[in-house]
């Protein structure tokens, strides 16, 4: 494998760390448990990772973590940044890598998940992320495909509208995998994107309901140009799909219009104007539009200012996500 000139070799006994996907374990192939990337650790071992968020708790060091899925982009570089605006230069940033196979569907996007493995150490080594933490399922999930694992955390309030309703297995997925991370890392604050507001609002009801110890941030959502919500799925977005994926951002900024033209607009109108719009575009078909509180989830019969949306459709193949403020 070529060497890029600003890429580093990682420590002794590490070399040619970027091997295969491993298809059965849903990671890379790594030689050892623990290497560096120019500066940025990479840890696949959760005693190992334990071990080391323990030695930075003794040492007084503030931990932060991003939970990703990988194949980043500037949105996830954001979330970077604000974790270590709240840790401080001297606290430590984690970010995860692992595509979570218990958040997906039996019909969803899993094998085809983007995966670049590369590519994202070099923007967290850019980035000033100091662990990446890359576990594989056997990890995570041991003695799961033997039935060896079955314990799983679920919220049985927020989750059950929008995403939940859509997918209803996601978001057990979603809260038991942050669980797990937040035991593993033992961080003192948890960056999240605003982009998955829903997700957003789980994870802060799951944090406050089983006591853990951690500060739950949710940045705002970072947009392409022309609107589009920035996201791995993105890549899916081929020919005039790409084009005609900004139309969920002109579905928002038609609500913000119609809320800033009246003072209270009926849900039911709104999601019917907003559904035509979107599916004008030959592609776009409209999973769900929704009108809600954005503290509680709970929906509004009358949209007004401070009303949040959240909208899911399909382009093509490709199930896009997007929500935002009124």
């Amino acid at each position: 494998m070529r060497r890029d000139a600003a890429w580093n070799p990682p420590e002794a006994g590490a070399t040619g760390i970027f091997h295969q996907h491993n298809k059965t374990d849903n990671c890379i192939d790594w030689p050892c448990f623990n290497a560096n990337f120019s500066g940025v650790r990479i840890i696949s071992s959760i005693a190992t990772m334990q071990q080391l968020a323990k030695k930075w708790q003794r040492m007084g060091k503030r931990i932060g973590i991003v939970p990703t899925m990988g194949y980043l982009h500037s949105g996830h570089l954001s979330l970077v940044r604000e974790a270590r605006q709240h840790v401080g230069r001297a606290g430590r940033v984690v970010l995860s890598l692992y595509v979570n196979p218990t958040q997906f569907g039996p019909k969803e996007d899993f094998s085809k998940y983007p995966r670049d493995l590369k590519h994202d150490l070099k923007l967290c080594r850019a980035t000033g992320v100091d662990v990446v933490f890359t576990p594989g399922d056997k990890e995570m999930y041991p003695n799961k495909s033997e039935n060896g694992f079955s314990t799983y955390v679920v919220e049985e309030s927020l989750s059950r509208m929008m995403e939940g309703a859509s997918r209803p297995t996601h978001f057990r997925g979603v809260t038991t995998i942050v669980a797990k991370l937040f035991n593993v890392a033992l961080p003192d604050v948890a960056v999240f994107g605003a982009k998955d507001w829903q997700q957003a609002t789980i994870i802060k009801r799951m944090a406050a309901d089983l006591n853990f110890p951690v500060k739950i941030i949710v940045a705002p959502t970072l947009r392409e140009r022309d609107g589009l919500a920035m996201s791995s799925r993105n890549k899916y977005l081929v020919g005039d799909l790409r084009r005609q994926a900004n139309v969920l951002w002109r579905a928002i900024q038609a609500a913000q219009a119609a809320v800033k033209r009246s003072k209270a607009v009926p849900a039911v109108k709104l999601k019917s104007d907003l559904k035509r719009l979107i599916e004008s575009e030959p592609d776009a078909q409209l999973d769900y539009v929704e009108f809600f509180e954005p503290d509680t989830l709970s929906p509004v019969l009358k949209v007004t200012r401070g009303t949040h949306l959240a909208l899911a459709g399909f382009l093509g193949k490709t199930r896009l996500i997007d929500n935002a403020q009124l």
